[in-house]
């Protein structure tokens, strides 16, 4: 049973578009940052990993208490903390002495992420459509392209600490933001609603097949998406020659891609049609990977920017699909597909670090195509397989 959403104005739906591109915006300038971060620091390849865990770990638990959170404070006064927070986590970034406290920040800069992401979220999944939450997902690719370019422009003209600066100054500008419209945004959302519906436990949920399909499949995608965009520069500056300009052009470019996608195909998908875009999508992506992998005359930038464009309807029409798929699961499946999505974004990139510590930096497009090549298959069997036969139930 659907219940039609209130109305989103103008103003709101702004406010949640800027909160979007907050989310991606430290995101994908890591990457750009590694390399002068690595040498400044003297580490080792592996240890990008080991950066993404301290994130991911500060996301793992924002995002397991999300509930709690929405609950006790509601959405705006959750933004205004979760923003406040990760502009503390980048200023701590720009300012670190050492490995040991840029980790720690890392911790900071996880958190306030997570509980963006799960903020948004909630307002925004129980009052827009499908439509917008594609747009608004194309907002997080905006703030990941921009991004790299940032810190592209601050390495070149400065340091990796000035970027993270500069990106802190911005979040806080967000924060100030969500503060003076905390009181705009209403009570928790989704809660109540979220709790009816889950008539089921979580292991009830954990014993569907579908269910675990799908969390592969989240987590398989993200890790593609999220290693691509992150070890693109160096791959193009320290194996293939690149200048840094030229590699921050690309590794911009993809997650420039990955909006533009979002926008073109997220408008197009109910003409298309889920099911059959998802398809192509899955196609295009592999066809991008291929060509970052192998670069034939040179070709490999085309490739990211096909990958990124196929990419991006992929995350929102699955996550628009699990409601209709697995019914009364769904609150529990959606939950497993966020941790899982994380999960992968941290895992994936940490073995293609050790893997390049072994082979090299050209190893990383090869292992990531074969990640691709299983995302693919687990996508066509979740589509190939019927809703879930409890979904009509009660």
């Amino acid at each position: 049973m659907s219940v039609k959403a209130p109305a989103v104005g103008m103003f709101m739906l702004l406010l949640l578009y800027l909160g979007f591109v907050s989310i991606g915006l430290p995101d994908a300038a890591f990457g750009v940052a590694w390399p002068s971060l690595r040498d400044a620091f003297a580490l080792q390849q592996s240890q990008f990993g080991v950066a993404l865990a301290f994130i991911g770990t500060g996301f793992l638990i924002a995002s397991s208490f999300a509930g709690r959170f929405l609950a006790a404070m509601g959405v705006g006064r959750l933004l205004a903390l979760a923003t406040t927070i990760t502009g503390i986590g980048l200023a701590g970034f720009a300012l670190a002495p050492g490995w040991p406290v840029f980790l720690a920040f890392g911790l900071l800069v996880g958190f306030g992420g997570g509980a963006i992401d799960s903020g948004l979220n909630a307002y925004a999944a129980s009052r827009l459509s499908a439509r917008h939450m594609n747009w608004l997902h194309a907002a997080f690719g905006l703030g990941a392209g921009l991004g790299p370019f940032a810190m592209t422009a601050a390495v070149g003209l400065a340091s990796w600490r000035f970027g993270y600066g500069a990106l802190a100054v911005v979040m806080l500008a967000l924060a100030t933001l969500f503060v003076v419209t905390r009181g705009v945004w209403g009570t928790a959302v989704g809660h109540d609603a979220a709790h009816d519906e889950a008539s089921i436990s979580a292991g009830q949920a954990m014993r569907i097949g579908l269910v675990w399909l799908q969390v592969f499949a989240f987590f398989t995608y993200v890790g593609a998406e999220i290693s691509l965009g992150q070890w693109t520069y160096a791959i193009l500056t320290e194996s293939r020659g690149y200048s840094i300009e030229m590699a921050g052009f690309w590794a911009g470019a993809f997650w420039l891609a990955l909006f533009a996608g979002r926008i073109v195909l997220g408008a197009l998908a109910e003409r298309i049609g889920p099911e059959r875009l998802l398809r192509i999508a899955v196609l295009g992506a592999f066809v991008g990977y291929v060509l970052f992998a192998v670069d034939p005359a040179g070709l490999g930038p085309a490739g990211l920017v096909i990958a990124g464009f196929m990419l991006a309807p992929i995350f929102p029409l699955l996550m628009h699909r699990t409601p209709r798929m697995l019914g009364l699961a769904a609150p529990h499946a959606i939950g497993f597909q966020v941790s899982a999505a994380m999960l992968g974004g941290i895992v994936t990139p940490a073995v293609a670090g050790i893997i390049a510590d072994y082979a090299g930096l050209s190893a990383i497009p090869y292992f990531l195509l074969g990640v691709v090549v299983i995302n693919g298959i687990l996508i066509v069997a979740c589509l190939s397989m019927p809703p879930w036969k409890a979904v009509r139930e009660a």
